[in-house]
């Protein structure tokens, strides 16, 4: 009888060993946006692929930022979840006080910059292929008008729609990025309203900041070139899709992970780039020509060879200040907090 009763509390303890971890993904849009929502549950099905049933995943889609991705975090806490991925910049605030809450569960907030002893702030330098994204940009368009669909005036969007000023600039001193805010990550109404409006003023290459794909439905209505956002969105324009930055997420999901499995991770402050292979550029569409791509690949692998840095000076304001001189390049600290428009961006910042 001992025999047994010990051979049961053996299979007991194996039991409680193999329980998976949970991990819950809190997202701002649909998971099937096509864009910034997508890419994220893009690496949630990944580490779902490698970890098997070492985790039970799950998600909660179009949550509002503030209270409600407060009261969803905890939602999730209570049954059993130890690790939390929040995913849009707005979710920063109420993951900070969970994470206070909860000492024993894990957090990760994207884009976002608090961090606490159980809580991650990650986030990928986008602005690497977005500058790249300039280049192509700069080189394809004739009117020298780019129309630039934005949602929100954080840092973040400003950062990275200078990233690809800067690099329309160096192709195209000539070229002027025109930019239309729409203050929301995800309305394909409206997204699609300021792309035409921005195709109509006379912009023949468009792309965007936010998580749909209206502003490339928009460019392939009106037979001008677009640039996706996030995800490859080749299938929602093609005869007007170039190529697109987008993001690798299983990559970093699954790093953390296997830390956190292991009993290894350690929370702090993360940005990670294209030599990680977490940021890059999308295969171009065959409208790309041969002299554009290779214009691209070297602007690429000096970027992640370290030879390169997008934020390398000179670089001016549109009031024509001197931001960056010759031989430096901006800070993460100057890039994480950036408030204003290089001087080939026309459009205010609103307060």
């Amino acid at each position: 009888m001992k025999r047994l009763t010990c051979l049961v509390l053996i299979l007991l303890g194996v039991f409680v060993l193999a329980a998976p971890l949970k991990v819950a993904f809190i997202y701002i849009g649909p998971a099937g946006d096509a864009g910034w929502t997508y890419a994220h549950d893009q690496g949630r099905l990944y580490i779902e692929k490698v970890f098997g049933d070492q985790i039970e995943t799950a998600y909660a889609e179009s949550v509002p930022e503030g209270m409600e991705a407060l009261q969803t975090i905890r939602s999730y806490i209570k049954r059993g979840y130890k690790v939390i991925f929040a995913t849009s910049f707005g979710y920063m605030d109420p993951t900070y006080e969970a994470a206070q809450e909860y000492p024993d569960v894990h957090f990760f907030h994207c884009s976002g910059y608090k961090t606490y002893k159980n809580m991650t702030a990650y986030f990928g330098r986008i602005y690497q292929p977005r500058f790249l994204s300039g280049l192509v940009a700069g080189m394809m368009t004739k009117t020298n008008i780019i129309g630039y669909v934005a949602p929100i005036p954080i840092p973040e969007v400003i950062r990275i729609t200078n990233a690809f000023a800067l690099g329309v600039r160096m192709m195209n001193p000539e070229a002027k990025v025109r930019v239309v805010w729409t203050n929301s990550w995800y309305d394909p109404a409206t997204e699609k309203e300021a792309a035409l409006s921005l195709i109509d003023a006379g912009a023949d290459v468009v792309t965007q900041h936010q998580d749909s794909p209206a502003t490339q439905q928009a460019a392939e209505e009106k037979g001008v070139y677009s640039i996706g956002y996030n995800s490859d969105m080749s299938n929602f324009a093609p005869n007007a899709y170039l190529t697109a930055p987008v993001w690798n997420w299983g990559i970093y999901y699954e790093r953390v992970i296997r830390e956190i499995l292991n009993g290894t991770y350690k929370h702090g402050n993360v940005w990670l780039g294209m030599k990680d292979n977490i940021v890059n550029l999308a295969s171009f569409s065959d409208l790309v020509p041969q002299n554009v791509r290779t214009v691209v690949e070297v602007f690429s692998e000096a970027i992640v060879d370290g030879a390169f840095d997008p934020f390398e000076g000179p670089i001016y304001d549109q009031q024509g200040n001197l931001r960056v001189d010759i031989g430096e390049k901006l800070s993460d600290e100057e890039l994480l907090s950036m408030n204003w428009f290089v001087d080939n961006v026309e459009g205010s910042i609103p307060e």
